[in-house]
């Protein structure tokens, strides 16, 4: 048996209706922006990796820091004890993140860092004494799958078996043009109640709607009217994170920071899981008290992994370089110039570009669902030409690795223009 035939055995792979479902494609290496199966066949990852790897596969200077480290000290529990490399970290994201982020959690991946920002707006009001229970949430918001993040995500099909047992967030429209004023009105009744305990939301890109993007402008006033009623904002930039807009954070747009940020998937080159949770001095000091019970009490094996603290290291000094912030703006470039052909194609009927994110949206006659059949067949067509694309209903979009290059980036354009040719 082949690798595809073994992995059939014992392995349930995620989003996935294995009755239906292909063979997964067996990866036996990966270069830059290249992957390649057991088969030899060469693939153009387009969307690195689900928006992990911008430093592309297999990454040396990265290899290298998790390396030194793993020669030197692999892991240590961080309930009681710290170490170098945590500290390191702590102290490198503070010079980059907004300035009023004091304080930083550890976890393992994008949704426990959703799920730790969930709890800590909701004890923090429970450790006054104050009766805040609910969130608020933007409309088809993708948050991760755990219980506080799939209860503050918005596309149903994910959350539908588990309503009732999930906690109490309600949803406001997203402020897309001809959206804000709506947007801003919706939230502005809710916050006035004083029941609510935090505003969650994905700074100006909505990933898994299908990059739905919004104004910075917009977002500052929804955060203002937040912090004007006491609730607390919290900024999910686990896709948005570390460049991808154009510059460090998502948040950067904004005149108006937020109170929390969530940081996971780039946070340490695609190499090992690990997020973070960021705070401002505020939210730590409602934990800091003499009653060991107000404490947060949240935590996994292997918070701040040494390891995975180096390869956050390498991570940012590589996002730091002048070498990766040019290809940023390349990208972006080359993006724009893609944008100003395909926009008048007649097949498409929308187009949208921020930082090293392009989105296009196909005309359809009917409403497509997450995973249609216009959505399989594009995607067997891309995976067909060598090139991993995951459309999500009828929106493509590109989000690659910073180090691709000119060459791969005309072909993943090209291959758009053929599937638009066959739809």
């Amino acid at each position: 048996m082949n690798l595809s035939e073994r992995d059939i055995q014992y392995n349930w792979h995620p989003y996935t209706q294995h009755k239906t479902a292909q063979p997964h494609i067996a990866i036996t290496k990966g270069d830059g922006a290249l992957l390649w199966d057991e088969n030899g066949k060469e693939y153009i990852d387009a969307i690195a990796s689900w928006w992990v790897n911008p430093y592309g596969h297999s990454n040396r200077f990265i290899a290298d820091a998790i390396y030194k480290q793993l020669t030197t000290l692999e892991h240590v529990l961080f309930g009681g004890f710290t170490h170098e490399p945590a500290v390191l970290v702590a102290e490198k994201l503070m010079k980059i993140l907004p300035n009023n982020q004091k304080k930083l959690f550890f976890s393992d991946n994008g949704s426990t860092a959703v799920e730790i920002a969930l709890k800590v707006a909701l004890q923090y009001f429970y450790n006054k004494g104050e009766k805040r229970t609910k969130i608020i949430a933007f409309e088809n918001a993708f948050h991760g799958d755990t219980f506080a993040a799939m209860a503050a995500s918005g596309i149903s099909f994910f959350t539908e078996a588990f309503q009732g047992s999930m906690i109490d967030v309600v949803r406001i429209p997203v402020p897309t043009k001809g959206n804000e004023k709506v947007s801003y009105e919706a939230l502005e009744k809710l916050v006035a109640t004083n029941e609510f305990a935090g505003f969650i939301f994905e700074p100006l890109v909505q990933g898994a709607a299908g990059m739905v993007m919004y104004e910075a402008s917009e977002l500052d006033k929804l955060i203002s009217l937040c912090q004007k009623h006491q609730v607390f904002t919290i900024a999910d930039e686990v896709m948005t994170g570390f460049g991808k807009t154009g510059k460090n954070f998502a948040c950067d747009y904004l005149q108006t920071q937020p109170d929390m940020m969530c940081l996971s998937k780039a946070l340490t080159g695609g190499t090992i899981p690990m997020a973070i949770t960021t705070f401002t001095a505020e939210i730590f000091n409602g934990f800091y008290d003499d009653d060991v019970n107000k404490a947060l009490f949240h935590g996994h094996t292997f918070t701040a992994n040494p390891t995975g603290c180096a390869a956050a290291l390498a991570s940012m000094q590589l996002l730091e370089s002048e070498e990766m912030q040019q290809n940023i703006q390349r990208i972006h470039q080359q993006h724009l110039l893609f944008q100003s052909k395909i926009q008048s194609n007649s097949k498409v009927k929308t187009t949208r570009v921020l930082g090293v994110i392009l989105a296009l949206e196909i005309k359809t006659e009917s409403a497509e669902t997450y995973y249609g059949n216009l959505r399989n067949k594009l995607y067997n067509f891309f995976i067909g030409k060598g090139i991993i694309l995951r459309p999500v209903g009828n929106i493509v979009y590109v989000l690659p690795p910073y180090i691709i290059s000119d060459n791969q980036l005309q072909k993943i354009y090209q291959t758009i223009e053929e599937a638009l040719e066959i739809m």
